[in-house]
Order: structure tokens, then C-alpha cells, then sequence
């Protein structure tokens, strides 16, 4: 089939945020504490810089001079070297810290107006009353609606110090304007974000990222599960770009025996770190299976990597992404910071899974389309390995490295143009605005629902299918179902879920006839 141009930002995207919530949480000392040696080299561009300040004819921010050169000496290095402006830092570090200060509500720009799309559970707006639907108009004397309004902007309106109070003037339709106070507090950016049980037997963790709560809250999932008796495990990876390696290594350590490798790492010196399994483990014994795709990268495969070369599980799905190198993170003293490859990382057979990148940058982060366009999408026999890559593992299993871990079962993805439009305006937020505003119009009704009431009276019918397509049409965004009406029907009522419950209901919905969840229930039953 032909491929449309305008996709081209989506596969950019996405193999871009495979590779940006990389670093490590291994036992490194802190570089920025060691003093570095006079270099005359290194001299000639500060005295560049101080020229420039003083004597240039016209007046020019030298700042943004440093970093265009940082940015240049980072791209000639690899793609995951990488400076980070203190804008971008202070997102970064929340998110991969897993939590933040503010009033823990999630919103919608609508109308030019901000709407909760609901409460954090437990969180200071839920506490203070607020709810789904409400709309946001001034915090504290700052005013929070109009044609201006920035996103950026009122973030930073809604954040505060810990246990600092904001006054909230709020509308609610049938109660008109109030007040709210709202003490802000930590609000929580969970990393997993479903466990549930599949079949009687059969359990299910969904992980989006590895932050540093993540196996705290892994933990906290699997033990309910083996309160279950759960006896297979499903461990969902699918487009978990990565993060801190401690968790990835924490979470295999639950599933191999004690004093196995799980991955190491080496240096420009040649120095290895070995890490192995301790006697931690709580699911060592019980059949497991993880779930990768083309945006599965770095933590993530670490974490398949230990599992497969083990010999413990089945990988599941389509080859990952392939980002082997370890980075550190470094502070500039300026509120910015880079983050510096300073070694790979191996798996336990001893491969890299490191994709080249000697061709640049831009050919690195686009070998998404080569895979779309030689066919490895859609059949395992397109996948192109070396046999120099060839490794065994010790069951006798043939693994591969030089670029991401090929899984053991494959499942094809939907490359055609409908089903990759559909995938993209489910994942980017696109159907959210639409549902949103239908969950308005009866918002009531459908706030009085328990989850298993929306799931058994909520009927996505064909009208509304119909005025989402419309709805699209109205944004420049032409989608021909054929055969795909079923397909949207459950994403439409998978978001839903998701701005009503959360996550967990979102992933439960959109799970039902998932390819992959379905062959790795057939496997279950097979073995």
C-alpha cells in the first residue's frame, strides 16, 4: 500500500520519546564533582564567548549561543547524548520522579475555558470537592480562561510549594460560580498503569515507564495478583520508552533465581559492572510473558533481554526499538543539564541491542519507516539480522543482537492507513477533546456510573461513531472506516473509561481482542 507523508511526524514522535526518558540509578558518582584539568582547547571557546559578550557590534544573548554550541557537540557524539533546557528539566525530572506539587486534577482546554477531565484519586481537588466536568476560572487572582490561553502558563498557576493553599473560583453546571480552596500537595504519576487478571489464571501488568516509583508500585500490583493465585503473568512493555535502569533490574530480579546475570554494563575502559538476581524473587516459578513493540526501548528491553536470554519467559510482539547505551545525567548550574552516554549495556548472553547510528541522527531516529517500508511490521521474516549478531542462550535458544530484542512469538501490527490513523488519534489525545464534550452533555449521568454499570449500559452506537468522524472532518482529519467501525466503537468508549475511571478501566477496554493479549492467552492454554 501507499504511505501518506503526513504520518511521518507520528513515527518521528514516536521513536523520538523512546529515546528521551533515558539516565541510570546505578551506583555512579556525580561527575560534576570532580575537577577537570586546564585544557587550552577547551579555553579558546570561552574566550570566543567573553569576545562576542564584550565587543560584538550588536547586542546578543550569548546564552542561547552556548547552547546551539552544546547542542553541536552533543549531536556529533550519539543520539542519546543530549542537552536538556531547564524548562525542559523541571517536566522531566517530575515525571520521572513519579510525582509533582500541585492540586491533582487532569484538564481540557475547552472553549478557552479549563475543564477537569477528572480528579487525581485521593488528591487535593477530589478532597476539596471538585469534580469531573468543573471548570477552572481564576486561581487566585490570576484568570484562567480567554482566547490566550497557554498550557504552560497554568501549570504553572495550579503548581505551588507543598501545603501552599490556592483559591479556585469554579463553575458547575446546575450550581453556578464558587469558590474552592485547594491545599496543594503531591500528586502521583503513576508508572503502571493496570494490573487485572486476564483469565482465572492468567494475570496482567501494564508499565509505562520506569521512574523511580515504579517498582514500588509493580510491587504493589503483582502482590494483589498473587493474592489471586495468579500462575502466568503478562508484562506489558508496549511503547514504554524506558527511564532508570534500577527498577528494570529490581523488576526481573522478581522473576529469576538468585545469582542470575540480568544485564551488565561496560565503559571506554573496558570495565565491566555485573548485576545479577538476588533472593528477592516472588514469581520465579509461574509462567511468564512480555509484550514489546517498535517503541519498546532501553529499560524495557533490559528487562525483556534478562527474561529471554534466562531462558524464564516469551517475548511476545514485534522487535523492540534498540537503545543499549547507559546515560548520566550531569547539572550545568544553570537549571539545565545533559545527559552523557558513558557506557553499554549487555544483555546476560552478552549481546548489545544498540541500533547503529553511525549515519546520523536524523537516519537513527526515522528507522521506524524502514521498518514500515521493508515489511518487518507486518511479517518476522522481514526482520533483517546478521548472523555474526548470533547468540545462544543456555536452554539453546537463538537470540540476535545489534538492534532490539527480536521477540520469540510475533504478532503483525496494522499498517494499514485507517488502522495506523486510528492508533495515532487514540494515543495522542485526539479522541479525548470529542468525548469530553459528548461526557458533558450528560455529564450527571454518567458521573453517577460504577465502572461495571458503564461497562454493561454504555453502547457506543453507530450515530455516535458518526459524529466523531464528523467531528474529525471539522479538524482536517479524514478517516474512512471500511471495516474499522467496531475498532473506533472501542476506543471512543476505551477513552471514555479512561476520563470517567482512569487508566486501568481505559487499558481493560482496549485490551479486549488486542492481538497480542489474544495469542498470549492461546499460549497460556497451549502449555
Amino acid at each position: 500500500m501507499g504511505y501518506s507523508k503526513k504520518y511521518v511526524p507520528l513515527f518521528i514522535g514516536l521513536a523520538l520519546g523512546a529515546g528521551v526518558f533515558l539516565g541510570s540509578k546505578l551506583d555512579f558518582s556525580d561527575p560534576s564533582a570532580k575537577l577537570f584539568s586546564y585544557n587550552p582547547k577547551k579555553e579558546k571557546l570561552n574566550r570566543l564567548i567573553d569576545y562576542i559578550d564584550y565587543e560584538y557590534v550588536d547586542d546578543i544573548n550569548t546564552d542561547s549561543i552556548v547552547e546551539v554550541t552544546v547542542n553541536r557537540i552533543l549531536e556529533n557524539l550519539d543520539p542519546h547524548s543530549i542537552y536538556i533546557s531547564p524548562e525542559e528539566l523541571k517536566g522531566v525530572t517530575e515525571s520521572m520522579q513519579g510525582d509533582f506539587i500541585g492540586i491533582g486534577v487532569s484538564y481540557y482546554s475547552f472553549r478557552d475555558t479549563i475543564s477537569v477531565i477528572n480528579t487525581i484519586k485521593g488528591g487535593p481537588s477530589e478532597k476539596s470537592g471538585i469534580k469531573a466536568g468543573d471548570r477552572i476560572l481564576m486561581a487566585d487572582n490570576d484568570t484562567l480562561y480567554g482566547e490566550k490561553l497557554i498550557r504552560e502558563n497554568l501549570a504553572s498557576k495550579l503548581k505551588g510549594e507543598i501545603n501552599s493553599k490556592v483559591k479556585l473560583k469554579v463553575y458547575r453546571k446546575g450550581e453556578g460560580v464558587f469558590d474552592v480552596m485547594v491545599k496543594r500537595g503531591r500528586v502521583p504519576l503513576e508508572s503502571v498503569d493496570a494490573a487485572y487478571m486476564l483469565t482465572d489464571e492468567l494475570g496482567y501488568i501494564k508499565v509505562n515507564r520506569f521512574a523511580e516509583t515504579t517498582y514500588k508500585e509493580f510491587r504493589a500490583a503483582m502482590d494483589n495478583l498473587l493474592d489471586k493465585n495468579v500462575k502466568s503473568l503478562v508484562i506489558d512493555l508496549r511503547d514504554n520508552g524506558g527511564g532508570f535502569i534500577a527498577p528494570a533490574l529490581k523488576m526481573a530480579d522478581e522473576f529469576l533465581k538468585d545469582d542470575l546475570l540480568i544485564m551488565f554494563t561496560k565503559n571506554k575502559n573496558g570495565a565491566i559492572e555485573n548485576n545479577y538476581a538476588t533472593n528477592r524473587g516472588s514469581f520465579e516459578k509461574g509462567k511468564v510473558y512480555v509484550l514489546l513493540n517498535e517503541n519498546s526501548a532501553s529499560a524495557s528491553e533490559i528487562f525483556a533481554g534478562a527474561i529471554q536470554d534466562n531462558d524464564r519467559g516469551i517475548i511476545v510482539g514485534r522487535r523492540s526499538y534498540g537503545k543499549g547505551l547507559v546515560q548520566r545525567e550531569m547539572a550545568l548550574g544553570d537549571g539545565s543539564a545533559i545527559r552523557l552516554t558513558i557506557s553499554r549495556y549487555y544483555t546476560p548472553t552478552g549481546r548489545s541491542i544498540q541500533k547503529p547510528y553511525e549515519n546520523g541522527n536524523k537516519e537513527y531516529f526515522n528507522e521506524y519507516l524502514e521498518r514500515y517500508k521493508n515489511g518487518e511490521l507486518q511479517s518476522a521474516d522481514s526482520i533483517q539480522v546478521a548472523d555474526s549478531l548470533k547468540f545462544r542462550t543456555p536452554g539453546g535458544k537463538i537470540v540476535y543482537g545489534g538492534g532490539g530484542i527480536i521477540p520469540d512469538i510475533f504478532v503483525s501490527k496494522d499498517t494499514t492507513r485507517v488502522g495506523e490513523t486510528l492508533g495515532y488519534m487514540l494515543r495522542s489525545g485526539r479522541m479525548g477533546g470529542f468525548v469530553f464534550e459528548a461526557l458533558d452533555k450528560n455529564r450527571t449521568y454518567y458521573n453517577s456510573l460504577s465502572e461495571n454499570e458503564f461497562k454493561e449500559k454504555v453502547v457506543i452506537d453507530d450515530a455516535f461513531a458518526e459524529d466523531f468522524l464528523k467531528y474529525s472532518r471539522s479538524r482536517g482529519i479524514e478517516i474512512e472506516l471500511k471495516n474499522y467501525k467496531e475498532q473506533l466503537k472501542k476506543y471512543l468508549k476505551s477513552i471514555m473509561a479512561q476520563q470517567l475511571f482512569g487508566t486501568a478501566a481505559f487499558e481493560k477496554i482496549i485490551n479486549k481482542d488486542d492481538a497480542m493479549i489474544n495469542k498470549v492467552i492461546s499460549l497460556n492454554k497451549e502449555e
